[in-house]
């Protein structure tokens, strides 16, 4: 569920990534492919089709990792250099099609000179040998969670580029591949299904293979002293949960949840999108849960805190599994698309506490409504969030693209009846697998499916500085804050 980037000064420049500099007709400068909300993130000019992402772990979570990344993409323009966002590590080397090329920073991105010209629509690999840190300044956001036994990701956002070059923009996805090398008693764990552990003296390499394509954001890497647990889900779909190997019995009636968890939500939108499915329950303190495709990122304390109700943390699992078909299946192509992700996650969420906690619905919305005029002054509409404050890029996660978009859905079913709007949510997650979309696409999907123009509605409730009308509830009333707990962060 779980970061603008912009023109650093020449100290700043020093420290981000260290560069060979090379000659050029025009300085190097940072690009983007145009996000409202993060406008130097991703770069134009070409698709990437697979990541390499080899790593190596020193035994310790203090010290960066050597790293190799490998993109090989199509160009979509003729290109004299190409812009990749990386920001934090050192480059030792890039090749581009086995060659050596040049390269400079220039803001958080790493600049590549090949050493000829690219014509558009030409193949090509691009290979970069580098630190991975898994050690950040204060103000940098995302990227590696150290833990108590190694390392985990949350790159939402914008923060994978801290991690390892890419086009960190989910509008660009790709296949991945994983290779990580840990000292022996260590377990290593990626996104997809594994492909192999070769244990050579003191290391073990371990590699894993997405099976579907992934946006950066949603990369996910485990290394710990962890016990990886097995078991079939529904349609034998392999499950496999990684947890601190202390702890695994302690934690298994959480784990046993999930195909259960996973049938719930395939009743409502349709068969689960991908290769395999499991929870990450990391020994960290990151205030957060994160929907990291086929293996969801969770602080373990979350299922051992004993103030935490069970149904509410049933409900936070079943809001990241359903990000695997909203968010991480259908991926937003802009971050302004982003209600789509959290709505959806949060709706599914509320109706789960509903049906099997007896947490009405209902209720949930109407409180929702309550607040929801001051969720829009502060955060913006839900299809139009307000930028992220300085020095915080993961701020565009409030509570207007959350339970305030999940109300745009309750409204939306109340306008067009629930038939039309299930047929709705399953035909959204089936004609756009694999793929990414925008609120448009939801827009038009949604008029075809109930036969009415809904423009009028959806302009209201996504873009409007105030909240309108409930279909059917024409007692809800905006209401004055009051004072309660804030929600766990879930993304």
């Amino acid at each position: 569920m779980p970061t603008l980037r912009r023109r650093r000064t020449a100290a700043l420049l020093a420290s981000a990534v260290s560069v060979c500099l090379v000659a050029a007709a025009a300085p190097a400068e940072p690009l983007g492919v145009g996000d409202r909300l993060y406008p130097y993130l991703g770069n134009p000019g070409y698709d990437v089709a697979s990541y390499d992402l080899s790593l190596t772990y020193p035994g310790t979570n203090d010290r960066p990792l050597q790293a190799v990344t490998t993109i090989d993409a199509w160009t979509t323009a003729d290109l004299e250099r190409l812009n990749l966002d990386f920001a934090h590590g050192t480059v030792r080397s890039v090749e581009v099609d086995g060659r050596p090329a040049g390269f400079t920073s220039a803001g958080e991105d790493l600049v590549v000179t090949p050493e000829h010209p690219l014509a558009e629509r030409s193949r090509i690999r691009i290979t970069v040998r580098h630190t991975s840190d898994p050690v950040y300044r204060e103000d940098q956001q995302g990227g590696w969670v150290r833990t108590s036994d190694g390392l985990a990701m949350a790159n939402q956002a914008d923060a994978a580029h801290l991690v390892f070059p890419c086009n960190d923009h989910p509008s660009d996805k790709a296949m991945f591949t994983f290779r990580i090398t840990a000292p022996n008693g260590y377990t290593a764990v990626a996104n997809g299904l594994p492909a192999g552990a070769e244990r050579v003296g003191r290391d073990t390499t371990w590699t894993y293979r997405t099976q579907h394509p992934m946006a950066t954001e949603l990369a996910q890497v485990s290394i710990g002293r962890s016990a990886v647990v097995h078991r079939a889900g529904p349609h034998g779909l392999p499950l496999r949960d990684v947890v601190p190997a202390a702890d695994r019995t302690a934690l298994e009636p959480w784990l046993a949840k999930t195909p259960d968890q996973i049938a719930w939500m395939e009743s409502k939108v349709g068969r689960y999108p991908f290769e395999t499915y499991g929870v990450l329950m990391a020994q960290a303190s990151t205030g957060f849960e994160l929907e990291t495709q086929t293996l969801s990122l969770f602080e373990k304390h979350l299922f051992t805190e004993p103030a935490y109700p069970r149904w509410y943390i049933e409900s936070i699992m079943v809001h990241e599994l359903s990000h695997q078909w909203f968010g991480n299946s259908v991926t937003p192509r802009s971050w302004s698309d982003v209600w789509l992700n959290e709505g959806h996650a949060t709706w599914y969420e509320a109706l789960y506490a509903e049906e099997t906690a007896d947490r009405p619905l209902a209720d949930r919305m109407k409180a929702a409504y309550g607040a929801s005029d001051r969720w829009r002054e502060a955060g913006g509409p839900p299809a139009r969030p307000k930028p992220p404050a300085p020095g915080q890029k993961i701020g565009i996660f409030r509570p207007n693209i959350y339970d305030g978009a999940a109300l745009v859905l309750y409204a939306l079913r109340q306008e067009i009846g629930t038939p039309a709007f299930e047929r709705l949510q399953r035909i959204w997650v089936q004609e756009h697998r694999d793929t990414i979309a925008t609120t448009s696409d939801f827009v038009r999907l949604a008029a075809a499916v109930s036969g009415r123009d809904l423009r009028g509605f959806f302009q209201a409730w996504l873009y409007g500085e105030t909240t309108p009308p409930m279909p059917g509830h024409p007692d809800w009333k905006p209401q004055p804050p009051t004072r309660t707990a804030p929600p766990r962060a879930r993304r």
